[in-house]
């Protein structure tokens, strides 16, 4: 028998519903049915976006439920998220249509039980405080320089590297020992009371630190144990605490001589003064060394002096001085016996040069010149010279020269001179 096809239902306006439509009356529901409360679960799946929002699940036994935790909420908030931390988490339920997923909308986070432990936490800090044990004046002070340090931690842990490679990386002389305990869970606090009373009886540290890396406050509560505190409190060797980050405190860190913010920190702390000596020293090295190189320049210029004033006084250099004078008019006489010869010369030049303008050479020379210019002016103006250029002369029968054409009758016999012959002819 085949099944039935279901009837087709309209919604109450009388209309077939859309996804986005049916998506948003969920939400309306959830949203509206749904007050803001809290909710307990264990971490999982946790990521961080780079916008800042932070997304994970809340599991348990029988079910999980998607979180998001949006930045400007996460950044007020102190727990730091990991998969597998039990945490209790307030918030309002929220429906994301395009995927038709809801979620719970984080708004706070405290670790599951830290709400307890903070209470016995400062319940003990108010009982120790009563008692003193926080006084800075029973503190005592930090060495300057300490040569053996003891570091009270887990020898596996990454605060121990770092510490180390501070210390190194800053050049620190001194010895460093790591006294291995355990810094959580059960007997972490008698393991570290014991360290420090042995680190005491040793009798070979100048310093000793106490610390480990960060965590949640379980990880941190061995370094709240009253045991421990008042063992930090009266030992013998001043101690620092350097526990978890910046923002963890624990009641070690009141009851030691300073609370470094990091292990990091500490290994800053304890290198700084070296490091600040070893500069004073190096200046004083170097102010040494200009202070003696001065000395001896000055040294030097006294010296010198000395030797100049010596020099001065000795016979050596007045006879040196009577040989440079002896030079000097040496050459000052021989100057002016050239300079005299030099002038007699220029005399006796000037009157060769007058003798000889004198001279009647000279004239005659003169004269010859100029009655040789004469010459070639007549020469160029005689008859003969004229026809050489050529021209011709034209003279008549008796052989005077004609100047005119007036003066000629036809028929009149006529003689042509030429630079190189006569010419006989008649006029016309």
């Amino acid at each position: 028998m085949a099944k039935k096809s279901p009837e087709l239902t309209l919604d109450e306006a009388g209309r077939i519903r859309t996804v986005t439509e049916f998506t948003r009356e969920v939400k309306e529901l959830l949203e509206g049915g749904l007050r803001p409360g809290w909710v307990r679960g264990e971490v999982s799946n946790f990521r961080a976006q780079a916008s800042g929002h932070l997304y994970f699940s809340l599991k348990d036994a029988g079910a999980q439920l998607s979180c998001v935790l949006f930045r400007g909420d996460a950044t007020r908030q102190s727990v730091a998220l990991r998969d597998g931390l039990q945490v209790l988490a307030y918030g309002e339920i929220s429906v994301y249509e395009l995927r038709g997923q809801y979620q719970l909308v984080v708004r706070a986070l405290i670790e599951h039980g830290a709400g307890r432990l903070q209470q016995e936490l400062e319940r003990l800090k108010q009982q120790l405080a009563a008692e003193g044990l926080f006084d800075a004046a029973r503190k005592p002070p930090l060495p300057a320089l300490p040569r053996t340090v003891g570091f009270i931690t887990s020898p596996t842990g990454a605060a121990v590297q770092d510490f180390i490679r501070i210390l190194q990386r800053r050049g620190w002389t001194g010895r460093l020992v790591v006294l291995p305990v355990k810094v959580q869970g059960e007997g972490a606090a008698a393991d570290m009371v014991a360290a420090l009373r042995t680190a005491e009886e040793l009798g070979i540290f100048d310093l000793l630190v106490i610390g480990r890396g960060g965590g949640s406050i379980e990880d941190l509560w061995a370094f709240n144990e009253e045991p421990l505190v008042r063992a930090v409190a009266a030992c013998g060797v001043p101690v620092i605490s350097a526990v978890g980050h910046e923002i963890d405190f624990t009641l070690c860190d009141f009851a030691a001589a300073v609370r470094a913010e990091t292990p990091s920190a500490a290994a800053e702390l304890i290198s700084s003064q070296y490091l600040a000596c070893r500069e004073r020293l190096d200046r004083a090295g170097s102010t040494l060394t200009e202070t003696a190189e001065a000395a001896v320049v000055r040294a030097g210029e006294r010296l010198d002096h000395a030797r100049s004033r010596l020099r001065l006084l000795s016979p050596a250099a007045a006879i040196e001085q009577n040989f440079l004078r002896l030079d000097d008019l040496g050459n000052r006489l021989g100057s002016a016996l050239r300079s005299a010869v030099q002038v007699q010369r220029t005399a006796l030049a000037g009157h060769r040069a007058r003798l000889a303008a004198a001279s009647p050479e000279k004239r005659v020379q003169r004269d010859s010149h100029q009655l040789l210019a004469l010459w070639k002016r007549l020469e160029s103006a005689s008859p003969a010279s004229v026809l050489k250029r050529g021209f011709a002369i034209v003279r008549d029968a008796d052989g005077r020269p004609i100047a005119r054409a007036k003066g000629i009758k036809p028929g009149q016999p006529l003689v042509n001179e030429f630079h190189d012959g006569v010419v006989r002819v008649r006029t016309e």
